[in-house]
């Protein structure tokens, strides 16, 4: 074998191995940034529940107070 093919067929495996492993780091990458993404849109979700149990909670506090006490809309007699 010729000192030219010897050359050639050593680029071409350190190419073809260089690929392959520039690939399996890319797809872990890949993979890790979709993991980040769920973790993020489950922490939205969580963040979502919490504002709607607050929500809920001065609702059923305000019809209580609704109950007690006269509350006026805010709509006075005019001046």
């Amino acid at each position: 074998m010729s000192t030219k093919a010897k050359v050639t067929l050593a680029t071409t495996t350190l190419a073809a191995i260089g690929t392959v492993v520039f690939v399996h780091y890319q797809q872990k990458a890949d993979q890790a940034a979709m993991h980040l993404g769920v973790i993020r849109d489950m922490e939205q979700q969580r963040v979502k529940r919490e504002r709607q149990a607050d929500f809920e909670m001065q609702r059923q506090m305000e019809d209580e107070y609704r109950k007690v006490q006269k509350v006026s809309d805010g709509q006075g007699t005019g001046a």
